[in-house]
């Protein structure tokens, strides 16, 4: 105990005596460390944020969706009807036929323009049905959502988008007001928290910011707006019939996510094939792939803080083997008053242990001090994301910094104890 005590206050002595030295060599360690943290809490806040959004898509949901084929997009539809996409047999065949289904929850989009008399938004108007709510875990900021009966009743009422309430109603409570769609009138009887999906994945998935979708009952939205859609825009007018503009699938079951899309896949192309006018969308899937992008992400990352790591490695060697030569002459006095080789190892590799060690502990806390920049940087940038420390970054970067320390200083602690003792005490 005493051998190790003498041995470790010598190594902290000699690195006392060369502050500015031990600090420039430790250099390359700390900014390895620092680089292993930072990066790493904003990889994993890039990461949560993107599986936050496709998890509120639902990993047991699946969405089919209508496209308008490629041949009518380029066409002119000036005078003519364009039907395709999704059809109400369709979703019958599949509730049929497919197992392990807890929701079949349809939209039908409807309407072009969205105003109150005094402002107007850019929202989208859905006839769905109340299981829409449970099946995007969807919640209500003020009054409440789409019932039963306002499905029998064919109420003409709607619950909107948090974006909507704001640009329709800024200075007014939006409940038991009214919005026109089109020259329909439908009462609002609630208004949804806002959905973190804006901007992100998510949004990129469903193709729309949903803070600014508008639901009403499927029942009032077949009666008043029917399967045609007409639309005029510069000059040109537009007519589509589509039935449903867009099905939610929910599984009873996430190990049955995959083999349930597959089935209802196949059931599509039987009715699909030729005009592929219908998409599927399964988030579990791209739950999956975004976890594999983040892992490459993060392992590409940290072996590029790595090479740094390895610079301050080879910093440590070149001081410490100058060092071996500055004191060949100490070592000649320590082994000629009987320290062993085995001693003198142990002094160099406590220094250089130390050396790394104090620069991990340095990195460690330049990389937290960068992390909270950055999430202070957060809140007045979108574009970044929201870090978050991860225990792992911490804890692998100190003991890989404390690894590099004894790895890189062994061949110099070595070099120093076969110094041959007489020759040691010529030297000058």
């Amino acid at each position: 105990m005493n051998f190790l005590l003498e041995t470790l206050r010598l190594g902290l002595n000699n690195l006392r005596l060369h502050k500015l030295r031990s600090l420039l060599t430790a250099l390359g360690i700390i900014i390895g460390i620092a680089a292993v943290v930072a990066i790493a809490a904003y990889g994993e806040g890039a990461k949560v944020a993107a599986l936050r959004d496709i998890r509120q898509l639902g990993v047991r949901n699946i969405i089919l969706r209508s496209v308008k084929p490629a041949e009518s997009q380029t066409a002119q539809a000036t005078s003519r009807l364009i039907a395709y996409g999704l059809l109400r047999k369709d979703i019958r065949r599949v509730e049929s036929t497919v197992p392990h289904l807890e929701y079949i929850v349809p939209l039908k989009e409807i309407g072009g323009q969205v105003y109150n008399g005094f402002y107007t938004a850019p929202g989208k108007v859905f006839g769905t049905e109340p299981a829409l709510m449970e099946t995007l875990s969807l919640n209500i900021q003020r009054g409440r959502y789409l019932s039963d009966q306002d499905m029998l009743r064919h109420e003409p009422v709607a619950v909107i988008g948090a974006s909507v309430a704001e640009r329709l109603f800024p200075l007014v409570d939006p409940l038991e007001s009214t919005i026109q769609v089109d020259d329909q009138t439908f009462k609002v009887v609630g208004v949804l928290q806002p959905i973190g999906l804006a901007g992100g994945a998510g949004s990129a998935l469903v193709g729309r910011d949903l803070n600014f979708d508008i639901h009403v009952p499927m029942s009032a939205a077949v009666d008043r707006f029917g399967d045609v859609l007409m639309r005029r825009s510069s000059g040109s007018f537009e007519m589509t019939q589509v039935e449903l503009s867009e099905v939610i699938v929910r599984v009873d079951d996430e190990k049955s996510v995959q083999n349930v899309a597959d089935q209802i896949k196949r059931l599509l192309e039987i009715e699909h094939s030729q005009a592929k006018d219908v998409t599927t969308i399964v988030p579990l899937e791209l739950l999956r792939q975004a976890e594999r992008t983040q892992l490459m992400f993060n392992v590409l990352m940290i072996i590029i803080a790595g090479l740094s790591l390895l610079v301050g490695g080879i910093g440590i060697m070149n001081i410490m083997l100058a060092s071996v030569t500055e004191r060949t002459r100490e070592i000649g006095i320590r082994r000629a008053l009987g320290a062993t080789r085995r001693h003198i190892i142990a002094q160099f590799l406590v220094e250089t242990t130390v050396l790394s060690g104090l620069g991990g502990v340095i990195g460690v806390c330049l990389g937290l001090l960068m992390v909270a920049c950055i999430a202070v940087a957060h809140r007045y940038v979108a574009a970044l994301e929201q870090p978050y420390v991860t225990n792992w970054s911490i804890i692998v970067s100190f003991f890989v910094a404390t690894a590099v320390g004894i790895i890189f200083g062994l061949y110099p602690a070595i070099k120093a104890a076969n110094q041959d003792p007489i020759v040691a005490l010529r030297h000058d």
